[in-house]
């Protein structure tokens, strides 16, 4: 009875362990660089700290009342939804498009795999001063020898092209990461439904539609909250790519979260801003997650 007690401590103690040596580098990692932050953003919110200073006041909910009252935030952030969603149903489209030609047994698909996973590789910053200078250069050029207006265009000088730039660069990069999580979803679908649709009469868009994209749900579920929540949280690209420009009109809401937080020193003011930025970004992933998962179908 002892031995037993030991032994079923012994093994309490190693799974504890375990635990500990597997988990508690990214528990800790988590808590450092997420949770402290997060609660330290929520605490200085309700202050009139300025980032600076090592004193400062509680105002309470001066903040945020003064958030609801700024115009420029609230035109950041639905800049921020309307691209969010563009970027989200573009980028998912494609990514589903390459993963399904690629899931066919064609001549140098990893060879493809790769090249369309390469913008992922690119760092945010340096993948903005790339496209400033295809836009800038490459486009004009092709649209003065193609009489294309479209392309010839100052990318950066009105609001709608500025948008659209900003909207077709983070298509592109996120397509080819994406493409890798549909790409496994495509691997996981069991042959015998595709087989036994076939036999049946079933064409390729039927397949498409009452097999493959049901079975693929989980995917969708996965790649739309990724699209969501880097598309909303995009702030790198914005910077090196247009800079908020012309006269703020494609600033990001992160963006203009920093600029108020760190360039105008008004830190608890944009602690607020991030807050509800924050609460925002948490509904609607949250009700994407909820739509798409009731849809998931067991396999």
């Amino acid at each position: 009875m002892k031995h037993s007690l030991s032994r079923s401590g012994s093994k309490k103690l190693r799974k504890i362990a375990n635990f500990f040596v597997f988990m508690g580098p990214s528990v800790l990692m988590y808590t450092v660089l997420f949770l402290v932050p997060l609660c330290g953003e929520f605490f200085y919110s309700f202050t009139d700290w300025n980032g600076i200073n090592s004193s400062f006041s509680m105002v309470g909910f001066s903040n945020y009342i003064k958030v609801f009252h700024e115009s420029e935030y609230w035109t950041s952030l639905w800049f921020t939804i309307r691209f969010s969603f563009l970027v989200v149903i573009f980028s998912n489209f494609l990514a589903f498009a390459w993963a399904y030609i690629l899931s066919k047994d064609i001549p140098f698909r990893n060879l493809w795999r790769a090249l369309i996973y390469v913008p992922r590789i690119i760092g945010g910053v340096i993948l903005g001063f790339l496209w400033r200078f295809i836009f800038q250069n490459v486009f004009v050029q092709f649209g003065e020898w193609t009489g294309l207006s479209w392309f010839s265009q100052n990318w950066f000088t009105t609001q709608s092209s500025s948008f659209w730039a900003l909207v077709i660069v983070m298509t592109w990069t996120l397509s080819g990461y994406l493409m890798i999580i549909y790409g496994a979803g495509f691997s996981s679908i069991d042959a015998s439904y595709i087989e036994a649709a076939t036999i049946d009469g079933a064409s390729k868009f039927q397949i498409l539609r009452k097999i493959t994209i049901p079975m693929l749900m989980p995917s969708i579920t996965r790649c739309m909250f990724i699209a969501i929540n880097w598309a909303m949280l995009l702030y790198d690209t914005n910077i090196s790519l247009t800079n908020g420009n012309p006269f703020r009109s494609s600033e990001g809401v992160t963006m203009n979260i920093y600029n108020t937080a760190f360039r105008s020193n008004h830190m608890a003011f944009g602690a607020a801003k991030s807050v509800i930025f924050i609460i925002i970004l948490v509904i609607i992933s949250f009700a994407q997650v909820s739509l798409t998962s009731r849809k998931e179908v067991q396999q």
